[in-house]
Parts: structure tokens; sequence; C-alpha cells
């Protein structure tokens, strides 16, 4: 992709502020969100983004252009309580907003989330898009399950609507120097504090920033009308058992490892990964290369230098992501 007018929703986000680097270098990237805290827009901008501040909730897009060449709305709401009237005002009906501002498009990827998939007792069950769908039952964020299905299908409203070729990509473990969840799990190892994890097992198909910066533009090449609805993960299922265990070889640090039984919840997250291989081919970044870069690009003046927990991974203490 090159010299494509983009939009990026939540552009400082985890996922979205190295993708928004990544397409910045070829492309007029434009990035939204409320930019509450103005330290994220300046970052954002310092990358060549230009930005806008938008509530996607409310529908006001003000000055924002509405001729980009592609969407990739990765901004979400997954926050703790019980709200879900704003879980779902956000996240459902502020995608439909955000498609019906930007119904010229070429295409649109709309970040899902493997959380949509109802939990399987088998933790080494491979997810296929046409399972069941449900409530993870997510205990950091209850609402997000129905909000992020609702959001689903809002999107596949929107592409035959508007006749706009949409992807719905549902992401699982996403990984990097700008976090993730084996990202945290690190964290905790060098910062002393226990690695929580839900069930032993609980595999995933982690999927490293690199891959994803590549995946993006394949499969926006993939939108269609009705949409299209693939999974996005890694090609390797592994636990945090395991990675922990390979953090421990390479750092010196010795894991603890704490399983809280969380009932209900996913024992495994584990995605078929058959569709995104025939629209992107296989992944470039091993999970074992993946996560040694992740320890020298997180800590590059070595483990023992780090005090602490970083503020990120501190937040997470008491809650166990599903999605990265």
């Amino acid at each position: 992709m090159r010299g494509a007018k983009v939009l990026i929703t939540g552009p400082a986000g985890q996922i979205a502020f190295p993708l928004a680097t990544h397409l910045a270098a070829d492309n007029d990237v434009w990035g939204i969100a409320r930019f509450s805290n103005s330290d994220d827009r300046e970052k954002v901008e310092a990358v060549g983004v230009t930005t806008r501040a938008v509530d996607l909730g409310s529908g006001e897009f003000g000055d924002l252009p509405d001729d980009f060449d592609y969407v990739l709305h990765l901004a979400t709401f997954q926050g703790g309580g019980s709200d879900f009237d704003h879980a779902l005002r956000v996240n459902a009906e502020g995608t439909g907003l955000l498609l019906k501002h930007c119904r010229a498009a070429k295409a649109a990827l709309v970040m899902s989330t493997a959380s949509v998939y109802l939990p399987n007792d088998d933790p080494m069950h491979p997810f296929l898009e046409t399972d069941p769908l449900g409530d993870a039952n997510s205990p950091h964020a209850p609402t997000y399950s129905i909000s992020k299905i609702a959001e689903e299908a809002v999107a596949r409203t929107c592409a035959r609507l508007y006749d706009l070729p949409v992807v719905i990509a549902r992401m699982n473990a996403s990984y990097g120097p700008n976090g993730g969840l084996p990202a945290y799990h690190l964290d905790w190892m060098v910062g002393g504090q226990p690695v929580v994890v839900r069930w032993d097992p609980c595999p995933y198909s982690v999927i490293h920033q690199d891959d994803i910066n590549t995946q993006a533009e394949q499969l926006l090449a993939a939108a269609s009308v009705p949409a299209t609805v693939v999974n996005w993960g890694g090609d390797e299922a592994v636990s945090p058992q395991e990675w922990c265990v390979y953090f421990s070889e390479l750092t010196g640090r010795t894991p603890e490892v704490v399983v809280k039984d969380m009932p209900g919840t996913h024992r495994g997250s584990i995605l078929d990964n058959a569709k995104r291989l025939a629209i992107t081919g296989p992944c470039a970044v091993g999970w074992r290369e993946g996560m040694r870069r992740l320890i020298d690009e997180r800590y590059p003046d070595g483990v023992d230098a780090a005090t602490g927990v970083s503020g990120q991974a501190g937040n997470l203490l008491s809650a166990y992501t599903q999605e990265g």
C-alpha cells in the first residue's frame, strides 16, 4: 500500500500505534480518538499521522474528511463494570456511524476479538470462524464479548447497506515491544510479580506486531460484500506457561505462574488459521524469535537494569486479558 489515504481509529493503542507508524512511511495516514491524554496525540503526530479528536459514540466527526481509501477500525471500549449501554454505544453504534461517514472507502477492516467465541471445555479446541458465538465472561471487561458481537453485526449490515467492502478480523493474542499479553507477563516476571493465568494449559495463537503490520494490508484486500470474517492469530499455539519458561531461559528470572480458576471463561484460545493462511500466507515471525526480540526491545539495557513493573503491566496485575 503506497500513496493511499488511510484512517486508523485508536492510533495510540497497543496494536494501532506501530501499525500507524508502519503505514505512515508510504501513505497519508489520519488517526482519530478522543485523545483525552495530550501526550498520546503528540506521540501519534510525531510519526507523521494527522490527528483529529473524535468521540465515535457521538457520531460527530467535525472536519474529518470522508474521502479515505481505507479504514482500519481498531478503537474499542474494553473496561470494567456492567454498563452494557455504554459499551454498545461505543463498540457497535460507533462502528456504524464511522462506516457511514467513510462509506466511499475502497475497503474497511473492523477489528474484532477471539472473545466473541462461546467458551469450549477443551483447551486445545481450535476455534473456526463458524463456531458458536457467546459471552467469554471476561472478568476485567464484562461487557466486551457482547458489545463486540454486536459490533460485528453492525459492520456486516453496513457492508451490505453501503456496498462497502468489509473484513472483520478476530484478533487473538498480539504482542510486540509496544505491549500485549506476553509482554505484560514478561514485565511481571522482571518486576518479581506472579504471572496469573486462567487455566493450565491456556494456549493462544500468538501473533507478532510485524506480522500484523504486513497482514493488515492483505486482509484489507480480502474485504468484501457481504463482509469477510476471518480469525487473526499466529500459526503456532503456545501457552503462557511455555513462554514464561522461555523467558526464564533467556533472562535467568524464575517465573511464578499462578492458575486462578475463572469458571465460564475460555480454557484456551487457539484460532483455526486456515482461512487467514489462504489470504496472507504464513506468519514470518515464529513465537520463540518474537519472544526473544521482545526481551531485547522492551529491555534494551537488560532486565537487570529494570526496576518495578511498567505502569500498563502493573494495572493489569488483577486481571487476565483474553485479547492482546
